[in-house]
């Protein structure tokens, strides 16, 4: 499996690009922005970008989903909690980040459901509380956590159907009771590291207690 950890734009967005090396076949995680850094790097790499996938349809993370399906053809992907939001980010906010509108989803998945890439299984957790629709992506070894899990941190919970308890409940549940060796790939480089680990953020994580 291939992974690649990139911070693009200027909100110290991580966006990844998530592939088989056998099959050649890849999807990108949250394409904020430097759209076509990654993908070079895909080239690069002998991949194929098939997907977008958002952890969450806030501006910072789907800004550059129009360029990225332009360049690539690759069908977005998005939890049905977004759905909506995804096609829908205020004109002022756009403008404010230089951005063009998200086209619409072409696929919407729930909680548990698997996406695929060659032999690459992601499986959706849902862990709302940043946003209604706010989803990590599990594989064995990885989980993407977007903005509900940073390092040694948490995403906010203030902005529209946000909530705390929600989203201390998903983390709880459902990302602390993976692996412990999990490395945590989280959508901000906001902590000390750009990466951690479940067993890490269940100790240290002071938001998480």
């Amino acid at each position: 499996m291939f992974v690649k950890q990139m911070q693009v734009g200027h909100m110290a967005v991580f966006a990844y690009l998530v592939g088989d090396t056998v099959t050649g076949d890849a999807l990108v995680i949250d394409p904020a922005d430097d759209v076509e850094d990654i993908i070079a790097v895909a080239k690069q790499n002998k991949l194929r970008i098939n997907y977008i996938v958002n952890t969450h349809c806030h501006v910072d993370h789907i800004g550059g989903n129009a360029e990225m399906k332009k360049l690539t053809s690759a069908k977005i992907i998005v939890h049905e909690g977004d759905e909506i939001m995804l096609t829908s980010t205020p004109a002022t906010m756009l403008k404010m980040f230089g951005v063009k509108q998200s086209p619409p989803a072409d696929i919407l998945v729930k909680e548990g459901q698997i996406i695929s890439v060659g032999n690459v299984e992601l499986k959706v957790i849902h862990t709302p509380g940043h946003s209604p629709g706010g989803m990590c992506l599990y594989t064995p070894g990885y989980v993407f956590t977007g903005d509900t899990l940073f390092v040694e941190a948490v995403g906010r919970t203030d902005l529209p159907g946000g909530s705390w308890q929600i989203m201390y409940n998903a983390i709880k549940t459902r990302l602390f009771t993976l692996p412990d060796d999990t490395k945590v790939m989280p959508g901000h480089n906001y902590g000390r590291t750009p990466t951690s680990t479940i067993g890490h953020e269940k100790k240290y994580n002071p938001s998480v207690r």
